[in-house]
């Protein structure tokens, strides 16, 4: 009779960098920084704050390991999809990378976790551009 072999968790980028209160702090950063620039925040609705924060809150967590409450509750992320509406420029896109950039650094996280989320920022912002200047 074998053994069974010993299972091995790895822990997540998630898991990390401090699980949901190191990403909740993350994105209410990001968003502060947002609504100091009127024309990144005339993006997002304007009576639904709350719930623009707590949509980017599931994706990230999600996308780093966390709960897949994003996918149980809005489908799959579809973000090419779901940004078609509204007009990304590179501009713009630089801009809201500027915000999340500043909430990263908020977190006082390992340079080489900083540099995953940066990167991971400056891939999607470039890829979701749907617009010229």
């Amino acid at each position: 009779m074998s053994a069974a072999p010993d299972l091995v968790e790895e822990e997540t980028f998630y898991d990390r960098i401090g699980g949901a209160p190191a990403f909740r702090r993350l994105i209410g950063e990001f968003f502060r920084e947002v609504r100091k620039d009127p024309e990144l925040a005339a993006l997002y609705p304007q009576d639904d704050w709350d719930g623009a924060e707590n949509r980017l809150l599931m994706f990230f967590e999600q996308y780093w390991g966390g709960p897949m409450t994003y996918s149980r509750t809005r489908g799959a992320p579809m973000l090419k999809m779901r940004h078609m509406p509204y007009k990304v420029t590179a501009r713009m896109a630089q801009r809201w990378a500027d915000c999340m950039d500043q909430a990263i650094d908020t977190l006082a996280l390992a340079e080489e976790d900083a540099r995953l989320l940066r990167d991971y920022v400056e891939r999607g912002c470039r890829y979701l551009i749907n617009a010229d200047e």
